[in-house]
C-alpha cells in the first residue's frame, strides 16, 4: 500500500523552510553589518595659546580593516604666526608611546593619520592632544589630552 502525500502539505512545508532560512539570513547579515561598521565620532575643537585643531573626527576601524587602527583627521593651525614656534598633534595608542605629527609654521595643515599596535587585532584605546612646540628651554603648552576608547569584543 503506497502512501501519497498531499501537495498542500508539501507546499506548506517548503514555504516554512524557505521563510525560516530567509529570516536566519537576515538576522545573521544584520549582525555582520553591525560588527563590520567602524565606530566613528567627532573630536571637539582643541584650542590653546598659539594652536588650534578643528574640524576633526576619528574612527576605530574594526579588526582586519586598516590594521584595526585608530584613524583620525583634522585641521591643525598655527595661530601665533609671529612667535616662530611650530605646532603638533600627539597620539598615543594602547601599549605605545606618544607619536608626534608636526604642522607647518605660520600656516594650517590638514592631517589624516592612522595609529595602531601591530601585536593586537584592533586598537581599543587612544589618546590625543595638541601642542605648541616652544623649544627646549620652555615647556610646550598643550591642550589636556582627550581619551577615546571602544571595545570590539563587547560591542
Amino acid at each position: 500500500m503506497a502512501m501519497t502525500v498531499s501537495p498542500v502539505v508539501t507546499e506548506a512545508c517548503v514555504k516554512r523552510v524557505v521563510l525560516g532560512v530567509a529570516s536566519v539570513g537576515l538576522v545573521l547579515s544584520a549582525a555582520v553589518a553591525a560588527f563590520a561598521s567602524p565606530v566613528k565620532g567627532g573630536i571637539p575643537r582643541l584650542d590653546t595659546e598659539g594652536v588650534r585643531f578643528s574640524g576633526a573626527k576619528y574612527e576605530f576601524n574594526r579588526p582586519g580593516i586598516n590594521h584595526g587602527a585608530f584613524e583620525w583627521s583634522g585641521l591643525l593651525e598655527d595661530r601665533a604666526a609671529a612667535d616662530g614656534h611650530n605646532v603638533y598633534v600627539e597620539v598615543k595608542v594602547h601599549g605605545h608611546e606618544w607619536v608626534r605629527y608636526y604642522g607647518k609654521q605660520r600656516s594650517s595643515v590638514r592631517l589624516h593619520k592612522s595609529n595602531w599596535d601591530g601585536a593586537q587585532r584592533y586598537t581599543g584605546e587612544a589618546r590625543l592632544r595638541v601642542c605648541r612646540d616652544r623649544g627646549s628651554l620652555r615647556p610646550d603648552n598643550c591642550v589636556p589630552e582627550r581619551k577615546f576608547s571602544y571595545n570590539w569584543d563587547r560591542g
